[in-house]
């Protein structure tokens, strides 16, 4: 298993020497941002961010993201383009080592919060999600921005996008989904790269727009659509958990083997749809951190994990869930957790070979 930090290139006011001083950390995930989503990405972009990872210790092997093109999941004539523009990319940074690519499958709006800087009883501040607030908004007078997003998917616009997802069902996006992973993932196995799809967040319909990497049943479907080891799941606790019927070790052991990739947070459900982040430890939210851990250690689990969206403490300000320090502090808390589950299964091994 490798802990990773998600790193936002050289626009990123966390530089990578910040990165490689958290003792834990063995690399980066991070991708090109100067390319529009579709676009093919430059080998000389790709090159410069592996060699400066290199260079500082914390190599590069884990892509976060290749967004898909929306012209893609709307299954337009010209998703054709987009789909080998994509599978271009796959090769290009197969080039550079890249081993995991982390995507999702999201209509229009990638993750989504209510508030940015929602205040902690400890005096921090997290992303926070209240259901009422959201369905409230008007996505198309609303500010709804994210800090992960990339900046070109604004340029569609918002009115003509929704206009055109009016079409699209559930199962027309899993039709769309399909057509995608049919196409991508023998070239990803060609690359010698696992494709990780990260889960719906929140796992529920926002906007009246499909969502469809929701829960244990359509996990399991979307593993079957293309039954390949390339073709896997990120299980970002944070997303899935954030619903109480998403069981999370029920989900690893149905997708054992298909976890190339873990967001690793915490988040505490104060209502029915109602959630905030919290620190990293189970006993900040509702996570049980340590059986996350455990159970994809049992499954055989030996892929990249990070820790996932921060809180703001200590008197940081920055990208709202991207911040240094306690991102930091979840990478050790999963460092150790690795420590102590390893050394307790190398243990009771030990015993079970000394007994008659």
């Amino acid at each position: 298993m490798k802990i990773t930090f998600r790193w936002y290139g050289e626009g990123d006011k966390i530089s990578l020497s910040d990165i490689r001083q958290i003792p834990t950390v063995d690399g980066v995930v991070t991708a090109v941002y100067d390319t529009p989503v579709g676009g093919v990405w430059s080998g000389e972009s790709i090159k410069k961010l592996a060699v400066a990872a290199r260079k500082n210790g914390v190599p590069w092997e884990v892509v976060e993201s290749v967004p898909v093109h929306e012209d893609i999941k709307l299954g337009l004539p010209s998703a054709r383009t987009y789909i080998d523009n994509y599978k271009e990319n796959l090769r290009r940074l197969s080039a550079v080592g890249i081993k995991c690519v982390c995507y999702n499958f999201m209509p229009v709006f990638d993750w989504l919060r209510s508030e940015l800087a929602f205040p902690l009883e400890d005096g921090s501040n997290a992303l926070a999600y209240k259901h009422e607030s959201v369905v409230g908004m008007n996505p198309l007078t609303s500010e709804l921005s994210l800090p992960g997003w990339d900046a070109s998917y604004k340029k569609d616009g918002l009115k003509t996008l929704l206009t055109r997802y009016r079409a699209v069902t559930d199962e027309v996006l899993w039709d769309n989904l399909k057509a995608f992973l049919s196409e991508v993932i023998p070239v990803a196995g060609e690359c010698g790269i696992k494709m990780a799809i990260h889960p719906d967040d929140p796992p529920w319909g926002i906007f009246g727009l499909p969502r469809i990497i929701t829960n244990i049943g359509n996990i399991e479907r979307f593993l079957r659509l293309v039954d390949d080891p390339y073709n896997g799941i990120t299980l970002c606790t944070g997303s899935l958990g954030a619903a109480k019927e998403n069981n999370l070790t029920d989900i690893i052991k149905t997708a054992k083997g298909r976890i190339p990739f873990v967001h690793m947070r915490n988040v505490k459900i104060t209502g029915g749809r109602d959630f905030c982040e919290t620190a990293h430890p189970s006993a900040c939210g509702d996570i049980d951190m340590y059986a996350v851990l455990k159970a994809l250690l049992d499954g055989g689990f030996d892929g990249y994990v990070r820790p996932d969206h921060g809180r703001m403490i200590w008197g940081e300000s920055g990208r709202p869930g991207y911040g240094l320090y306690d991102r930091a502090l979840g990478a050790a808390y999963i460092g150790g957790l690795y420590e102590a589950l390893t050394k307790s299964d190398s243990r009771d091994k030990r015993m079970k070979m000394r007994l008659p």
